[in-house]
Parts: C-alpha cells; structure tokens; sequence
C-alpha cells in the first residue's frame, strides 16, 4: 500500500511540538481526537510509515511546525477511559472504545509555515486546511502538495 500523508493539528498550549521533541524517542501517541471522520481517518487509512505535517492551531500564528511518522497503526485511546481527562467520555468502555488513537513520532521540527504562506501558493489551493470553515484535526495531503511543500521546506532550511 503507498505511504499516505496527513496534516494533524495540534494546539501548542495543549500539545506542541515541543513537548513531543521532549517526549521519550519523540514519541506519543496522537490521543484527544473527538470527530469521527478524523476517528476514521485514524482507523481506516493511517499505516505505519505515513508521514504528517504537525500543524499548531489556534494560537496567534497557526500554521506547520515539522514532520511526523505514524509508528503505530490505531488502538484505543486512553483518555477516553480516564475520567480525570477532559477527553473522558462515560460513553465508551474497554470492551466497545469508541475513540483511537495512533502514535507519532517526530521527524522534525521545521521553520514555520503559517497560514498566510500556504494561501500565496497556487500548487497548495486544495489543501483542506485552506479551506474556510474546515476545523477537522486530521486531514489528507495530496501528495503532490507534500511533495511541493517538503521542497519548500528543504530549499529554506540551512545547510
């Protein structure tokens, strides 16, 4: 099957980028996520291997902040078992989980892409995180939009 590519937003106050660098092997699991089309995203498409642009969202300049690797394919997430966590949901069980998760595993950081530079770019005019009124945290790359924004990332980092 090829590698699939995904944008996975992430507010920094709750989650940044920074605080998976700081995780052990830079690793996490991708857990919080309360959509279904983004559940079904993570169950039915996302494979070990697939690679993520790691988005910060609702904050003053939202936009790509570096590359993630999916290292496990979906399970449970546990939060939603955890009645201290504002992702608990007393609907769900051990023996019907109604949330995933996948787990990650940062590539790297990069410079900053915002919002503003993605919309100056006509290749990118599809990318659903473009689109007004599209909040959904995880969401398809095209792959030519990955392909045209890792060169764009690539020709601006130093050497």
């Amino acid at each position: 099957m090829p590698k699939r590519y995904w944008l996975l937003k992430s507010e920094p106050a709750v989650f940044g980028i920074d605080r998976l660098a700081a995780e052990p092997g830079a690793r996490s699991a991708w857990t919080g996520v309360r959509n279904y089309q983004a559940r079904n995203f993570m169950r039915d498409d996302m494979r070990i291997g697939d690679r993520a642009f790691f988005y910060h969202s609702s904050c003053a300049r939202p936009g790509i902040a570096g590359i993630v690797e999916v290292t496990r394919e979906a399970f449970p997430d546990p939060t939603q078992f955890d009645p201290s966590s504002e992702y608990f949901d007393p609907g769900a069980s051990v023996e019907r989980p109604r949330w995933l998760c996948v787990e990650v595993r940062l590539v790297r950081k990069t410079r900053p892409i915002g919002l503003e530079e993605l919309r100056t770019h006509p290749e990118l005019a599809g990318m659903g995180v473009l689109r007004r009124g599209n909040r959904l945290s995880i969401q398809p790359v095209d792959a030519a939009e990955w392909r045209f924004l890792c060169e764009r990332l690539a020709a601006a980092e130093p050497a």
